[in-house]
């Protein structure tokens, strides 16, 4: 009777939970219909996907990838941003997000942490830092943790509209 050896498991690295959910994130971005900038941001609680959402044009309309942008103080007003758009389609299909965490490519403006205040989310992990820092200013006063994930040892090609832009990205805080 021959022994069979027994295969050594190779135990392999798992994501952190904030680099996960942050790629899922980037991922939803591929769907944003601005090229001006592409954003994605993902509701979660308990670990739990509780919603999505990317920035694009109101339900119905063109949008600025096929018409153009509708500028005003050189800024797109046509589009709804991701932040928005993943509370609305929570409260679209009845998904409570209070106490929740909010995951979204780019940090808010300022109208967007209005939004993810008053909906009760109590965490916003964005991954690059955009333009507002008023949000920082009044997070903390707010009850609202603002933390920047970077991810670790991934690369990434977000479209852009104008070619692709490589994101080299690194460093992530090591999680459970």
């Amino acid at each position: 009777m021959s022994k069979k050896k027994a295969v050594p498991k190779i135990k392999r690295k798992r994501a952190p939970w904030d680099d996960y959910f942050m790629k899922i994130a980037l991922q939803v971005a591929t769907r944003s219909t601005c090229d001006r900038k592409n954003v994605g941001a993902v509701i979660v609680r308990d670990k739990t996907i509780l919603s999505t959402g990317y920035n694009g044009s109101v339900r119905g309309m063109p949008h600025c990838d096929d018409v153009g942008h509708f500028m005003e103080a050189g800024h797109c007003i046509a589009t709804v941003h991701a932040e928005a758009n993943a509370i609305i389609q929570a409260a679209k299909n009845g998904v409570a997000i209070d106490g929740a965490d909010i995951y979204i490519t780019a940090s808010p403006c300022w109208n967007c942490f209005k939004l993810i205040a008053n909906s009760g989310i109590k965490r916003v992990f964005y991954h690059e830092f955009y333009r507002d820092t008023h949000v920082i200013d009044v997070a903390a006063e707010a009850g609202i943790e603002l933390k920047q994930v970077v991810i670790s040892n991934t690369k990434w090609v977000i479209p852009n509209g104008k070619g692709n832009t490589k994101c080299s990205i690194e460093n992530s805080e090591k999680q459970e």
